[in-house]
């Protein structure tokens, strides 16, 4: 018997919004490097995302930490998207007065 070493594809997709998912998951790259970077093993995010495989994690573990560069700015420029994102729905809709707009809004529904 002998061994052939055939390279694997990462099981990492990247969607129409430009949003890097683990294999056929929903899960996000952002999810699963920042559950590994607060000390999760493969296996507790396997646990805790049951739609992703462990070969899967391992491979995505594997990949962030031989392209970390890569994977720090993807996941800065997710974290700047997002924060213009929270700042536009903030602008659009201010926190100041939602509780009391989201009960005013209830007691209309009751009456």
């Amino acid at each position: 018997m002998s061994l052939v070493a055939n390279p694997e594809s990462i099981p990492l997709t990247v969607g129409e919004s430009g949003v890097a998912c683990i294999g056929g998951t929903r899960v996000t790259l952002d999810t699963l490097v920042a559950a590994y970077e607060q000390g999760a093993s493969p296996e507790e995010i396997v646990s805790r995302y049951a739609t992703l495989e462990l070969a899967d994690v391992y491979a995505i573990i594997t990949y962030y930490l031989r392209h970390r560069g890569e994977v720090e700015n993807y996941l800065s420029r997710r974290k700047a998207e997002a924060e213009e994102i929270r700042a536009e729905n903030e602008r659009r809709f201010p926190p100041e007065g939602r509780r009391e707009r989201l009960l005013a809004r209830r007691a209309q529904r009751e009456h």
